[in-house]
């Protein structure tokens, strides 16, 4: 039988580090790769993962593979903001007292979901009436009221970490801020292993959604490429991702991301050149999706949501560059080449 990245159980990437595949039923990524770290004192965990009614006996099977239980998690560092990477860290922390640890750029979008009080996408709706899509809004404004919000799963973290070196014995990390996915995104270099727990930023077979968060919309894309590039300054290291098979370098994923982008810049443009102007929802519209190349309209509407924000991050960060112009309509952004 064919084992995919997937699949519940505990596997060991590294020396005193070990992979667990947190179910995500329901999502189309499936589940989420929490990363359990064998420490002096017990263990720490890159990422909480998704609190659902199952998570906490998944990770209970998944621990005892190792001998080990969940009363040994004393840490938690949490590379985003995301509910499949923060909620259960909090029910951990709830079980057994362990710390949770968050980059501090997050902070805006922890007091913004409190305010909030529900799962609507706030941000992400202001920014499809941006782009035109009024009628994907409004059903992703009516989808996202009828979701369950548990207020306690979004507890502010024990600390707020910046870049640097952090305290954890055994394992030499460092801290670094990448923004893109979100403001607050940071990955782990563990720098002994010669790994990265890159989280969402960098991932082995799909491109991270860009600028799906609360608060303002400052060229998430544009802080997106940058971060790619801050990785290729760096050491290349093992990718340990939080979605798919962990073990490719991270430098020759990071250069296919960033061509991947340019190959969308080019699309973009010439979307915009054949519609002589566009919006964001008429250029996501004019085109493809998903590695296999799908139309827009074939796409459910949380999924026209994500493209469409992705495709004005898009014409943001061109007419930031100058090779679009903008023109905003009643409410709307309209975009020509310059």
């Amino acid at each position: 039988m064919t084992i995919t990245w997937s699949d519940p159980g505990c596997f060991t990437v590294a020396e005193g580090v070990h992979r667990i595949p947190l179910q995500m039923p329901g999502d189309g990524l499936r589940a989420i790769n929490v990363y359990v770290l064998e420490t002096d004192s017990g263990l720490a965990l890159i990422d909480g993962g998704w609190h659902r009614e199952t998570t906490y006996a998944e990770i209970t099977a998944a621990l005892a593979q190792i001998g080990r239980t969940a009363d040994a998690i004393h840490d938690i560092y949490v590379t985003h903001v995301h509910r499949d990477h923060y909620t259960f860290a909090v029910e951990l922390r709830r079980r057994h007292g362990c710390r949770i640890h968050l980059g501090s750029a997050e902070a805006a979008g922890i007091d913004a979901i409190a305010r909030l009080g529900s799962n609507v996408p706030e941000s992400s709706l202001r920014e499809l009436n941006r782009a035109g899509a009024h009628l994907i809004a409004e059903q992703a404004y009516k989808d996202s009221v009828g979701e369950p919000f548990v207020a306690a799963d979004w507890e502010p973290p024990d600390s707020w970490l910046s870049e640097g070196p952090l305290d954890l014995p055994g394992h030499d990390l460092f801290a670094v801020h990448t923004p893109g996915h979100t403001k607050g995104h940071m990955v782990f270099h563990d720098l002994d292993r010669t790994v990265t727990f890159t989280g969402d930023h960098v991932l082995p077979t799909i491109t991270p959604s860009i600028g799906f968060e609360l608060g303002d919309w400052d060229l998430p894309l544009d802080k997106y490429l940058r971060s790619l590039n801050l990785m290729l300054d760096d050491s290349d290291r093992m990718m340990l991702p939080s979605h798919g098979d962990p073990g490719s370098g991270v430098h020759a994923r990071v250069r296919e991301l960033i061509a991947h982008h340019e190959r969308r810049f080019a699309a973009t443009i010439a979307a915009v050149e054949g519609l002589s102007s566009g919006t964001g929802l008429s250029v996501a519209q004019a085109l493809t999706w998903t590695r296999r190349e799908r139309p827009f309209d074939t796409l459910d509407n949380f999924n026209q949501m994500v493209a469409t924000c992705e495709t004005l991050a898009h014409l943001d960060v061109l007419a930031h560059r100058g090779k679009l112009l903008v023109e905003n309509q009643d409410g709307v952004d309209v975009f020509t080449v310059r």
